[in-house]
């Protein structure tokens, strides 16, 4: 009984601290807006295929289409909108892959000393020390241009700085006498990890996490931009590459203005809520 309050306690008080942080606030924000624009697109705006209007080829911003039309006479707000979906999925299944690996080898490198940590962090160094961009280009130039395929080579590069903190915050509390007491009455090593170890150390993961959503999508937008992205799919990052190909990225400045200001709210919102997360569960933080 007094673990659940005690755990009810420190809910308070993170989301106490957490709506107390501004950029917390504004980024849950900007995430929730992203989400419900994701989530509604078809009542948004209409779904974005064939070829538009002749007539409607590079207009700019106006009642009609808000934010302008691309050099296929396409609505570029269209566009945008259901680029949010494509860049959402994109985000979420990085970090997923992420998480699936870097979590687990640096609970193990964390909790385990010599041979395990050596190997866990070992190989996470060498995947840091990669020239990561050249790589991700020919990795999704042999596996094809699928948003399923971009998403899983970005997550293989993005599980290092997971393992890093995991590994960091583990070392840091598996000495504590929680930890100790349940290993004392012989409780398995995975039920050590994954019950006791992994909840405590949660926090600096999640934040971490929102900077990876934030990376993949920024990585992606560079992958589409230099014609890697998924031609079937409608994201941010390919809208940019439209307006380059075409020769309008200076001359009609809706064209790449409004999917960059998209990936800039994106990236700056789960920043944002990052920041907030952090100072919510870091007593240091919120007494300062």
């Amino acid at each position: 009984m007094t673990a659940k309050i005690n755990e009810t306690s420190l809910w308070k008080e993170f989301f106490k601290a957490f709506f107390k942080h501004r950029l917390g606030v504004i980024g849950l924000v900007g995430v929730i807006a992203i989400i419900f624009v994701a989530l509604f697109a078809p009542m948004i705006a209409e779904p974005v295929s064939g070829y538009g209007d002749v007539a409607d080829i590079l207009k700019p911003p106006s009642l009609k289409h808000p934010f302008g039309t691309d050099d296929m006479g396409l609505d570029i707000f269209s566009q945008v909108v259901w680029g949010t979906r494509t860049s959402l999925k994109v985000g979420f299944m990085t970090v997923i892959i992420a998480a699936m690996i870097g979590i687990p080898i640096g609970l193990f490198s964390g909790y385990f000393s010599g041979l395990i940590s050596t190997l866990g962090m070992g190989l996470a160094d060498i995947f840091l020390t990669l020239p990561v961009l050249p790589l991700m280009i020919i990795m999704a130039a042999l596996m094809g241009p699928d948003i399923k395929n971009i998403a899983l080579i970005i997550g293989l590069f993005s599980w290092p700085q997971l393992a890093r903190i995991t590994r960091a915050s583990t070392l840091s509390v598996k000495n504590m006498e929680y930890v100790v007491a349940t290993r004392s009455v012989g409780a398995k090593t995975s039920r050590i990890l994954f019950r006791h170890i992994l909840p405590n150390v949660s926090a600096s993961i999640l934040v971490n996490m929102t900077i990876v959503i934030a990376t993949a999508i920024l990585t992606e937008a560079g992958l589409s931009f230099l014609g890697l992205g998924d031609p079937l799919s409608y994201s941010w990052g390919k809208i940019l590459e439209n307006a380059h190909q075409s020769g309008a990225f200076l001359s009609a400045w809706w064209f790449s203005f409004f999917p960059s200001i998209a990936i800039m709210f994106f990236v700056i919102s789960f920043n944002f809520l990052g920041m907030g997360i952090r100072e919510g569960f870091n007593p240091k933080l919120r007494n300062r």
